[in-house]
């Protein structure tokens, strides 16, 4: 939930200071923007609980906690990326790969009930996926809109 509110609340944000700073409305550098910060934002939740997110990856996964960290650095590189009008189409297109390969531990957390955060087992569970699964193909379409086809 909070990611959404990140990206929504930035995408304003971005849409109004270029607004007033460009004297013209851009939905591409402002949806580019919105998404850097949501990835930057989501990437400190690698660093800060790298525990709780690598409960979340199916036990057949090893190198749990490297790979939490490694994806941290590639929401990095994506934020970095997405800024940039060059990287920008062939960021989009690792990005929706990427986030399509982070759904099975968003769907896994859910099935062992984890709370990331705390590291426990009692987060919200089942239920949550109905609104993680549709939030994730948000973000892609998200990135598909303004990363590949508005670029």
């Amino acid at each position: 939930m909070k990611p959404l509110f990140v990206l929504l609340g930035s995408f304003g944000i971005a849409f109004t200071i270029i607004k007033i700073t460009g004297g013209y409305w851009n939905f591409t550098s402002a949806g580019n923007t919105a998404m850097s910060i949501m990835l930057l934002f989501t990437a400190i939740g690698h660093f800060k609980f790298p525990k709780g997110m690598s409960m979340m990856m199916p036990a057949i996964v090893p190198f749990k906690k490297e790979l939490v960290l490694i994806t941290g650095f590639i929401e990095i590189a994506a934020a970095i990326g997405l800024m940039f009008p060059s990287m920008r189409h062939i960021t989009s297109v690792l990005l929706i790969i990427f986030f399509i390969c982070i759904l099975p531990a968003n769907i896994n957390a859910a099935i062992k009930k984890i709370d990331y955060e705390k590291g426990t087992y009692d987060g919200k569970g089942i239920n949550y996926l109905w609104f993680r699964i549709p939030l994730q193909v948000f973000f892609i379409l998200w990135i598909w809109y303004f990363g590949i086809y508005k670029t």
